[in-house]
């Protein structure tokens, strides 16, 4: 199938409680590709293999881009741990290699800062690594500013690379994808 077709036909949509064993999967396959699978980095965290409850909690989305029954991909936000309750976290956005380069990322992110922005969080802050450039890319050209350390409190010592947007400045959301 071509990637045009694939861009074509694939939907984004809320988690369910049917997709948790897929993105867990998909977080288990990706991060390693980038050497994020020892200690310190999200592939670790208990909430990879219940995503759909956990971002069921107040204030917190996980969406999935679905292609004929099978999730490709995903990205979440929800409050920062140890962070004021005005910051938000871009977590755990990940796509099958097949599923990259296609646009679906920054879709993905609009849709996230757009329900960030509906939460009332007037920050957006994401970790990520050396290595993850082209979604670094993304992020700065979507207005993420880089910052000098880590905020909040995620556990993730791993990353080496930090970003924070300010939601009231930042590009507006498309809510109508």
């Amino acid at each position: 199938m071509s990637s045009a077709k694939m861009s074509l036909d694939a939907i984004l949509r809320p988690i369910e409680p049917r997709d948790d064993a897929a993105v867990a999967a998909i977080i288990r396959q990706v991060m390693p590709e980038f050497g994020a699978c020892g200690p310190g980095y999200a592939i670790n965290d208990p909430e990879v293999d219940a995503m759909c409850s956990v971002y069921r909690q107040p204030r917190s989305a996980y969406l999935v881009w679905e292609l004929t029954g099978r999730v490709l991909g995903g990205g979440g936000i929800g409050p920062l741990a140890g962070a004021p309750p005005e910051v938000c976290e871009l977590r755990k956005m990940y796509f099958l290699p097949d599923f990259r380069g296609q646009g679906r990322g920054e879709v993905l992110v609009r849709r996230l800062l757009a329900l960030a922005r509906e939460h009332r969080f007037r920050t957006c802050y994401l970790e990520t690594l050396t290595g993850m450039d082209k979604a670094q890319r993304l992020y700065e050209r979507m207005g993420f500013a880089r910052l000098d350390g880590p905020m909040g409190a995620t556990g993730h010592f791993g990353c080496n690379r930090w970003y924070a947007l300010d939601l009231l400045a930042g590009p507006r959301g498309d809510s109508d994808l």
